[in-house]
């Protein structure tokens, strides 16, 4: 009777390592005080394997009521855990979430795909996300008081491509304002309301944002840049409007206000220049002559300054497309196959075991692949899935004894298929994000 008491034990304990040796997920909110409208709430979510995984796991964006929901570009963040015995190995990323309204916030049960080992083999599988709920409250005042935005540390600053105090009629002055806030996404960042000056003209630029921008304090946040010219009309003193730029501070948790000082400028009347030569009667032939000399030559360097002042202004406005042309070339040479190629052979060859895993996975989906499994799977190179392997144990594996990734090996299959075998290039339909783009 013992006896048989120990062998069902024995096998109850092996059907529970069995069933706990399955991926699962964790999620939690970074955010731990009040959350109002329009404030990004990050949400990480680990996902772990038992051993390594074999493939990276596909974090999908979810649909979210009354919420923007993006994935962070930042890279993932590997781990490794021991639960009830068991070592897994973890990969971590960070969605954002915006919440656009008050209310109860609730994750929804999204499916993650990946690949991992089991027994020694590659084998599918998925996780869900694990369920997790938050509580956005309208901010101090109630709903009326509902900020543009919502964000930390906001500054707005302005530069002008000159001293905008002098200045004469017809003359142009560039004023540059950005504003920069923490916890946020640059697309989220409201317009800059500009007053228009009286008594000048006033053109703007289409804005630029920019997201991952580090300050002078080494903080990182967004941006929003816009860009406007003002062409002086009249003569006078003429006042450059202040800005006040609303927002609301999720550290304090109170409305707060960025602001731009006036900036007044004193518009003069240009003095017309005289350009006529006044008439000289010459007596003399010897003068005469002489004095034709003098208005050939004047002539001549008038005519020169007009040819410099032709090709100066071609050159001005033809310097952007120019410049654009080259960037675009530039852009080429970098984003081919061959250049991908490239650094994926020289890091291989000294790179560490992420830069190669990174570059490979550039290279194949420039060759046509979805992933480096769907490539190593249609490839038929044997020392092209046992490095690949190798390279995979030792990123994601759990265990310490990894066998050494054979670069010279690697390098040469690689090579081998790509002489063989020619790339598929793929197109791209745009080159414009999505609202909420896949990571």
């Amino acid at each position: 009777m013992m006896m048989l008491r120990a062998v069902i034990a024995f096998w109850l304990i092996l059907g529970s390592m069995a069933y706990a040796a399955e991926p699962f997920t964790r999620a939690a909110i970074e955010d731990k005080g009040k959350i109002v409208p329009g404030q990004q709430v990050q949400i990480t979510v680990d996902i772990f394997v038992p051993d390594f995984f074999t493939s990276p796991p596909q974090f999908p964006l979810f649909d979210l009521p009354n919420a923007i929901v993006t994935l962070s570009d930042n890279r993932a963040q590997n781990m490794v855990e021991t639960v009830d015995g068991v070592q897994y190995a973890g990969i971590r990323r960070t969605y954002a979430v915006i919440p656009e309204a008050a209310g109860t916030f609730t994750l929804p049960p999204a499916v993650i795909t990946l690949g991992y080992s089991q027994e020694g083999k590659a084998v599918p599988g998925q996780a869900t996300l694990q369920t997790l709920s938050f509580t956005v409250a309208d901010p101090p005042g109630g709903p009326a008081s509902t900020p543009t935005f919502a964000a930390r540390g906001v500054t707005i600053t302005q530069s002008f491509d000159r001293d905008p105090s002098k200045m004469k009629v017809g003359e142009a002055v560039v004023r540059t304002i950005t504003v920069y806030a923490e916890d946020t996404q640059s697309m989220l960042i409201p317009a800059i309301p500009v007053v228009a000056a009286k008594g000048m003209k006033q053109y703007s630029k289409s804005p630029q944002i920019a997201d991952g921008v580090e300050a002078e304090d080494r903080t990182t946040g967004s941006t929003r840049t816009e860009t406007i010219t003002y062409v002086a009309e009249t003569a006078g003193t003429v006042e450059i409007p202040a800005i006040s730029y609303p927002w609301f501070d999720v550290d304090a948790q109170a409305n707060a206000m960025a602001t731009l000082p006036a900036t007044t400028v004193n518009v003069t009347v240009p003095v017309s220049a005289h350009t006529g030569l006044s008439p000289q009667l010459e007596q003399d032939v010897h003068n005469g002559a002489r004095a034709w000399v003098t208005r050939k030559v004047l002539l001549v360097m008038a005519a020169a300054a007009i040819s410099l002042g032709a090709a100066g202004y071609l050159l001005v406005r033809l310097l952007p497309w120019m410049t654009g042309k080259l960037r675009t070339r530039r852009n080429a040479r970098r984003n081919s196959e061959p250049r991908k190629f490239a650094n994926l052979v020289a890091s291989i060859r000294s790179g560490d075991p992420v830069t190669i895993y990174r570059d490979l996975a550039i290279w194949t989906r420039s060759t046509g692949y979805k992933s480096i499994a769907d490539w190593v799977s249609q490839c038929g190179e044997h020392d092209v899935a046992r490095e690949t392997r190798k390279l995979e144990r030792e990123l994601f594996g759990a265990d310490r004894n990894r066998p050494d990734l054979d670069r010279a090996a690697l390098r040469q299959a690689v090579k081998a298929w790509r002489r063989a075998q020619k790339p598929v290039q793929t197109r791209h339909a745009s080159t414009l994000p999505g609202l909420n783009p896949i990571g």
